[in-house]
């Protein structure tokens, strides 16, 4: 299942909550075939029925049932750059385990 940084949980969090001024709210990744790597993300008020919902922190991320294959095993971390872009890379969870 997809994990988030702790970074990546706050600035989800900030992000839903200010655009859909809910905490039922999240970031919904969507992908248009299980074998796609090509993602989409928006802020979503609730998850769709088939969704996977994850949840750290308050942060809440829902996965179309084809992005929640392609992310399974992934890790999502974000940053937030000087301008005050966000950016989000999504990687190994065996590369951030210590």
């Amino acid at each position: 299942m997809l994990t988030l940084t702790e970074n990546a949980s706050t600035i989800v969090r900030t992000i839903t909550t200010q655009t859909a001024g809910t905490e039922q709210s999240g970031l919904r990744i969507s992908s248009p075939a299980a074998e796609s790597v090509d993602l989409a993300v928006a802020v979503a008020a609730s998850p769709e029925p088939q969704d996977e919902v994850v949840e750290v922190g308050g942060a809440r991320v829902f996965l179309e049932e084809n992005a929640a294959v392609v992310l399974n095993d992934k890790i999502l971390d974000a940053e937030v750059d000087e301008a005050g872009a966000v950016r989000f890379a999504i990687g190994d969870q065996s590369a951030f385990q210590s």
